[in-house]
């Protein structure tokens, strides 16, 4: 459609309606407005329809035929999902990759066999559990010892091309998705998440219990339930003990919100710091302290140097720069309101007189162009003569078209320079919030790297904005 809509395309040829789209709603629309406005010709072969042939159609055969499209995709739907279902009630494994631990059966890919590769890694996860180390800890031993992540291992293999793959690693995440599942006692239960619609595919929801496809004894299992069963209460009585602890629940009130989530990372690998905290119980008092740690230097100690920010420090830093960032903003719309009037004055007075010249060609072009096809339907044009008369008129209108959007953007970056300028609004709002809140980080910071030794870069929204208006006041207005 980005062909179509800049013209590259002016014919579209589909085996039938239905390779176009299902949904007679949308396909009726391209069909009825949006095709015939850009000047694009649909011809559809098993359906015997072609825009170019005017009045043969009646108008309600091709929404039928959409309908009955939509109609047969759903039923379609319908039956795939129900036949998805039995073959996963009868032990019929239906993911796109065998879990780890396992591979699919070559004969039969609904099967599943113990991988000889990464099936004993699965029980030293469980054997290592069952002698106490916690989750973050085994994530922490197999990246040490450059065992393969079940992503990573997905990606090697050539299972996978993401690429997103390729340096995964262990995280506690992995380790409690394998300790809790039943798919090493040899059960499936699938059907945990599924499609909210046919329509929507991407879209899934997560469903309850009764309706998941449990099936047992479906393949050769890599745990035994006694095992099993006694990392569960494991995690059973790590969880009650947690609960438990003294202050547990009562700290609650301590905990604050992570002001800068999505925003700081590490300045040499480049991932995301992880928020890490502490409860500390002191004659004086109950605190929370809070840190923000290299991920990367925690799962990979030597890969990437340590790194331990304080919140506290840098929430000082930060609400440093934020105020000075407004202060400069504050300033610079003062200078901005006695300056920018009298340097763009008769640029704008340009700019206008030259949006209604060319809105006022545009206009006339498609009048031309309107009125075109009835001349030939008059017989006062020969269809050569309508062709190249039309191809005329079209490039006008377009150019026409692309003049304008150049003297929109020259409006808009007129704009810029002036008070009108959106960073001016959003500092407004924001002159009177004490402290720092969530809203206001998020509103002027884009991004946080930490360095060596705790150096903050702190990259500002509006920084760009700033540095050309400040070089608009030097040059005196002649930027514009």
């Amino acid at each position: 459609m980005n062909d179509v809509r800049s013209g590259k395309v002016n014919c579209i040829v589909v085996k039938d309606l239905s390779r176009f789209g299902r949904n007679y709603k949308e396909a009726g629309h391209y069909l009825e407005h949006i095709f015939p406005y850009l000047g694009v010709r649909f011809v559809a072969i098993n359906d015997h329809f072609d825009t170019a042939d005017q009045g043969i159609h009646d108008g309600y055969i091709v929404p039928l035929t959409n309908i009955l499209n939509e109609s047969y995709s759903r039923d379609i739907s319908r039956k795939i999902s129900s036949a998805i279902k039995t073959k996963e009630l009868h032990g019929d494994f239906r993911g796109p990759f065998a879990p780890y631990g396992y591979s699919k059966c070559p004969a039969d890919h609904g099967r599943l066999e113990i991988n000889p590769e990464t099936a004993p890694v699965v029980m030293e996860i469980f054997a290592l559990r069952m002698q106490g180390m916690g989750y973050t800890g085994i994530a922490r031993l197999l990246n040490k010892r450059g065992i393969p992540a079940p992503g990573a291992y997905l990606y090697q293999k050539g299972l996978s091309d993401r690429e997103t793959y390729r340096d995964a690693l262990w995280t506690a995440w992995n380790m409690k998705t394998i300790l809790h599942s039943e798919v090493y006692l040899g059960h499936l239960i699938q059907g945990k998440r599924t499609q909210v619609s046919y329509k929507r595919k991407r879209e899934e929801r997560y469903a309850p219990a009764d309706e998941w496809r449990v099936a047992r004894n479906t393949h050769a299992p890599i745990i035994d339930e006694a095992t099993f069963a006694a990392v569960q209460e494991l995690a059973k009585q790590s969880k009650a003990n947690f609960e438990s602890m003294p202050g547990k629940g009562a700290a609650d009130d301590l905990k604050s919100p992570n002001l800068f989530k999505k925003l700081i990372y590490c300045a040499d690998c480049g991932k995301a710091m992880n928020r890490r905290h502490l409860y500390s119980r002191k004659t004086e008092g109950r605190v929370y302290y809070y840190s923000y740690q290299c991920v990367t230097s925690q799962k990979l100690p030597g890969v990437c140097s340590p790194k331990n920010l304080m919140e506290s420090e840098l929430l000082a830093v930060v609400s440093s720069a934020v105020h000075r960032h407004m202060d400069t903003i504050a300033a610079l719309e003062k200078r901005v309101s006695k300056e920018y009037a009298s340097a763009s004055r008769e640029k704008r007075r340009t700019l206008d007189r030259q949006i209604a010249q060319v809105k006022q060609e545009q206009s006339r072009s498609q009048t031309l162009l309107d009125g075109l096809y009835q001349n030939l339907v008059d017989g006062m044009l020969t269809r050569e003569e309508y062709l190249s008369i039309k191809g005329h008129y079209q490039e006008r209108f377009d150019d026409a078209t692309l003049r304008l959007a150049d003297l929109g953007a020259q409006l808009q970056q007129l704009e810029r320079y002036g008070p009108s300028n959106p960073m001016f609004a959003v500092c407004q709002t924001l002159r009177n919030t004490e402290g720092l809140t969530e809203e206001l980080i998020h509103l002027l910071v884009s991004r946080i790297e930490v360095h060596d030794g705790n150096r903050l870069d702190i990259k500002l929204v509006y920084q760009d904005e700033v540095e050309a208006l400040l070089r608009f006041l030097r040059e005196g207005g002649t930027s514009l």
